[in-house]
C-alpha cells in the first residue's frame, strides 16, 4: 500500500494544526485505499494560545513534535529522520501551525522563511514528481518551497491573496467545497477553514484534494 506523508504542525486551530482539517484528511487517505504517516518538526512552538479565550498565554511553551503526537495518537515521526524517498505524496493541514510553526508567514507575511526541515522534505517529494496537497493557510508556502508562478489557492482572502503574488506565486480565488491544482508542479490546494463555515464545508474540498492525490500517485 502507497503511504502518504502528513506533516502536522501542533495541535489546535490557533497555535498548530487544525484538527478538524487534520483528522479529515487523514480519514479521506484511509477511504482511498492510501496509507498514511504522520511526522512533524521537534521544535518549539511560536506560542501557545488559549483556545478558550483566544488569548497568548505567555508563561507556557510547547513542543511541536509532542503536541502533533496527539492529533497522530502516538504514531508520529520526527520530520528530521523521515526520508521522503519512502513516501509516494505529501499534505500539510492548515491551522495558525502552518503559519506560525512551520514557517513565520503569521509574522512576516511575504518576508516568510519556512523551516528548513519542512522546506527540505517538501522539496525532495516534489522534485521526484510526487504529488503535494497543503490545505487552508499552509499554502501561503507555496511560493517559498516550489517556486515563481507556482498556482495555489487559500480561498479569497485578499491580503493573504497579496503576499501570494508578492512572493512570485500565483494565486486563484477558489470556493470552499473545491481545489486548485498546478498541473506541472502536482501542487494541489483547497481553502477548508479559510472559508469554512462547518465541518461538512471542510470535508467537501479537502476529499476532493485527498483523491487528486490518490489519482496522481
Amino acid at each position: 500500500m502507497k503511504k502518504i506523508a502528513v506533516i502536522l504542525s501542533g495541535c489546535g486551530v490557533y497555535d498548530g494544526s487544525e484538527i478538524y482539517e487534520s483528522v479529515l484528511t487523514l480519514l479521506s487517505l484511509e477511504r482511498q485505499g492510501l496509507a498514511y504517516q504522520c511526522m512533524a518538526p521537534n521544535i518549539e512552538q511560536l506560542h501557545v494560545i488559549n483556545h478558550l479565550t483566544g488569548e497568548v498565554m505567555p508563561d507556557r511553551q510547547r513542543n511541536v513534535l509532542v503536541e502533533s503526537a496527539r492529533l497522530a495518537r502516538g504514531e508520529i515521526k520526527d520530520l528530521a529522520e523521515a526520508n521522503p524517498e519512502e513516501y509516494a505524496g505529501l499534505i500539510i493541514p492548515g491551522g495558525f501551525g502552518a503559519a506560525k510553526n512551520l514557517s513565520d508567514f503569521a509574522i512576516s507575511g511575504a518576508s516568510c522563511v519556512v523551516n528548513p526541515q519542512v522546506q527540505d522534505f517538501t522539496r525532495a517529494i516534489h522534485q521526484a514528481g510526487k504529488p503535494v496537497g497543503l490545505i487552508c493557510i499552509a499554502p501561503a508556502m507555496t511560493p517559498r518551497i516550489f517556486g515563481k508562478d507556482s498556482l495555489c489557492t487559500i480561498g479569497n482572502d485578499e491580503e493573504t491573496a497579496a503576499a501570494i503574488e508578492s512572493m512570485g506565486g500565483k494565486h486563484q480565488t477558489c470556493p470552499v467545497d473545491n481545489i486548485v491544482i498546478d498541473h506541472q508542479r502536482k501542487i494541489i490546494t483547497t481553502p477548508a477553514y479559510m472559508l469554512a463555515n462547518s465541518i461538512s464545508d471542510a470535508a467537501t474540498g479537502i476529499e476532493k484534494l485527498v483523491k487528486q492525490i490518490a489519482d496522481m500517485v
